[in-house]
C-alpha cells in the first residue's frame, strides 16, 4: 500500500455540507477572502485528525522497529488495526448512504453569505470536527497509513487532495468571472445529486484494499 491507494478518500472528505459551504462562501461578498478563510480551517482540522490517528495508531503499535522477536506481535496487531479500519469504513458506508437524501445547506449556513475570514475558517472548522462522515475517513486515513507503515509525510497528499477539491468553487470564480454566476449553481447541484454515489464507490474501494491486506 502507498499513500495513493488513501488519496480517494478525500472525495469522501468534501460530499454534502462541505462542498455546498464551499460554494455558498465562493460566491459571498467577499469571495476570496471567505474562501481562503474556510480552507485554512478545513485545512487545519483535517491535518490535526489524520496525525492524532496516525500518532495513536503507532502507539498502539503500528509497524515501528525491526526487532525480529516482535515481528509476530506487530503481525497481529496489523490486523488488529486493519479489522478496526474495515468497521471503521462499513460505518462510514452505512452513514453516507442514510443521509443520501440530505440536500443543500443548513439554514443557519445561508448567513455566511457575509463572513468574514476568521468566520470562514471558523465554519471550515467546524464542519469538519463534527462531521461524523469526516471524523470516520480521518480516523480510517490515519490508522491505515500507520498500519502499513507509512511516514507522517505521506499523510500530507492527502489533506492537500482535500483542500484542492474544496477549492473547485473558488477556482470556477477566479477562471470564469462573470460566467461564475452561472458554473456555480450548477456545481453545487451536481453535488447535491451525486456525492454519496460518488462516496460510497471510494469507500468501496478503501474497503476492498483492506480486505485484501487482511487475506494476505
Amino acid at each position: 500500500m502507498n499513500f495513493l491507494t488513501i488519496l480517494p478518500l478525500a472525495v469522501v472528505m468534501v460530499a454534502g455540507t462541505q462542498s455546498v459551504a464551499a460554494v455558498l462562501l465562493a460566491s459571498a461578498e467577499r469571495p476570496r477572502a471567505a474562501s481562503f478563510g474556510y480552507l485554512g480551517g478545513t485545512g487545519a482540522v483535517v491535518l490535526a485528525g489524520v496525525t492524532v490517528s496516525w500518532l495513536v495508531t503507532r502507539v498502539l503499535g503500528g509497524p515501528v522497529g525491526d526487532a525480529e522477536s516482535h515481528v509476530s506481535r506487530l503481525q497481529r496487531t496489523a490486523t488488529r488495526i486493519d479489522w478496526a479500519v474495515l468497521g471503521l469504513l462499513v460505518v462510514l458506508a452505512v452513514i453516507v448512504y442514510l443521509r443520501r437524501h440530505e440536500t443543500g445547506p443548513p439554514r443557519w449556513m445561508r448567513r455566511f453569505q457575509r463572513a468574514a475570514p476568521s468566520t470562514a475558517a471558523r465554519l471550515g472548522a467546524v464542519l469538519v470536527a463534527t462531521s461524523p462522515t469526516d471524523d470516520l475517513a480521518m480516523a480510517a486515513v490515519g490508522a491505515s497509513a500507520a498500519r502499513h507503515g507509512l511516514s507522517w509525510w505521506h499523510l500530507l497528499p492527502f489533506v492537500l487532495l482535500t483542500l484542492l477539491l474544496l477549492a473547485l468553487p473558488l477556482l470556477v470564480l477566479l477562471l470564469a468571472g462573470r460566467h461564475a454566476a452561472t458554473a456555480l449553481p450548477r456545481i453545487r447541484g451536481w453535488a447535491n445529486r451525486h456525492a454519496w454515489v460518488v462516496s460510497e464507490v471510494v469507500i468501496g474501494f478503501f474497503a476492498l484494499v483492506t480486505v485484501l491486506d487482511l487475506l494476505r
